[in-house]
């Protein structure tokens, strides 16, 4: 492998935090994906683990538990995950997305109640959007909350929700009232009445991420977890914090396409074939030659985008680019070194099969890749209204 360079918005800071939190993913993560993959998800002792390593709500000010980083952090920890192969754990989820629900539109009372015990790992946390009949158009959302007395009455069901069978707190996107715009509202799910939890759902790829079904049947909870001043408000609020969940999947993108050739190349420099290194083929070297090019063009993309994030000029345009052209890449890239390992790259108990199937979904979650092209399109018509474009 060659020396990394570090990009621009790395700093000295950022680079040490980068280092420790290496060394954990490979000692205490790592070496149990295979065992998270076999119970279908991660032990809760180990989220507690990550919490005093320092790697949950990085990027959430101290005064609520958090690392006091900034996006940079949060960037370096994704990245370091899917370096290692490590697709188990949701911490992009729990830190990168749920934590900053809570941070930006909670109000002080509920980010002291719920953000220290995200940060320790005590409460492990996920967002309930997507439902049976409602995936990228969260407009046609039916789970509802209806106001009764001080409390809201929720009836629905989620489902795909990464996290949903640890999680302790759930972020929930649903219609309140009389409002044609869903609201957030927090549960604690804990000896909640009326919640359950379906199946622990079979995919073909990250299977050792809990991804479940979740069901609300009259469901009580208080009108003062509710995220923001007033209900109708949370698809503006999604649509302000979505951009840096497609952010997130292009890093993931980004550096596991680094990672899939760099196991190719030393796969193929060990592998004898006509009496030559595989690495000796022109065919080998040429394919490898593509692929290292389409990742270091997404890496660079991608830094970029991080860069413009942490200046809070990043676009939701150019998180959609980086989200739709970089999981693209990471398909691409995975599927030409998985055919360079032969039938050993079919092969379950290989890192690149397993790539092959995990990197399936990083065009379908966060918004599909179409819908990602149709926000670049908004921004290339001049006939889209400025404030409808994003």
């Amino acid at each position: 492998m060659r020396a990394e360079t570090a990009p621009r918005w790395m700093n000295e800071d950022v680079q040490a935090f980068r280092d420790s939190i290496r060394r954990f993913v490979e000692h205490e993560l790592a070496p149990n994906e295979e065992k998270w993959i076999e119970q279908r998800r991660v032990d809760p002792a180990t989220w507690r683990k990550a919490g005093q390593a320092g790697m949950l709500c990085a990027s959430i000010p101290e005064a609520y538990g958090g690392g006091g980083g900034d996006f940079a952090h949060e960037a370096v920890i994704t990245a370091e995950l899917a370096r290692a192969g490590v697709n188990s754990f949701g911490n992009n989820v729990h830190s990168g997305i749920v934590a900053h629900y809570i941070a930006r539109y909670g109000n002080e009372a509920q980010k002291q109640r719920w953000l220290p015990r995200m940060a320790s790992g005590e409460l492990i946390a996920a967002i309930a959007m997507s439902e049976p009949g409602a995936g990228s158009d969260l407009r046609a959302i039916t789970t509802r909350a209806e106001h009764d007395g001080e409390d809201y009455v929720i009836h629905g069901a989620k489902t795909f929700i990464t996290n949903g069978i640890n999680a302790g707190l759930i972020v929930l996107v649903a219609k309140t009232g009389d409002e044609r715009s869903p609201s957030l509202i927090v549960l604690e799910t804990e000896g909640l009445e009326g919640f359950e939890r379906g199946r622990n759902l079979e995919k073909i790829g990250q299977k050792g991420q809990d991804t479940a079904e979740l069901f609300f049947s009259g469901v009580r909870v208080p009108r003062t977890h509710l995220l923001g001043e007033r209900e109708g408000l949370g698809m503006h609020q999604l649509m302000q914090q979505l951009p840096q969940e497609r952010l997130i999947i292009g890093i993931i993108s980004a550096a596991a396409a680094r990672r899939a050739v760099d196991l190719t190349v030393e796969y193929a420099a060990g592998r004898k074939v006509f009496g030559q290194r595989l690495l000796d083929m022109q065919n080998t070297r040429f394919k490898l030659a593509e692929c290292d090019t389409k990742a270091s063009i997404a890496q660079t993309f991608v830094d970029d985008c991080i860069a413009r994030q942490l200046e809070g000029t990043l676009d939701a345009g150019s998180a959609a680019k980086a989200k739709w052209w970089c999981s693209q890449i990471y398909g691409e890239v995975v599927d030409e070194c998985l055919q360079l390992f032969g039938g050993y790259g079919y092969m379950a108990e290989y890192p690149i099969a397993r790539m092959y199937t995990n990197a399936r979904v990083t065009r379908i979650y966060g918004g599909s890749n179409e819908i990602m092209k149709e926000l670049i399109a908004r921004d290339l018509d001049p006939a889209t209204p400025v404030k409808a474009r994003h």
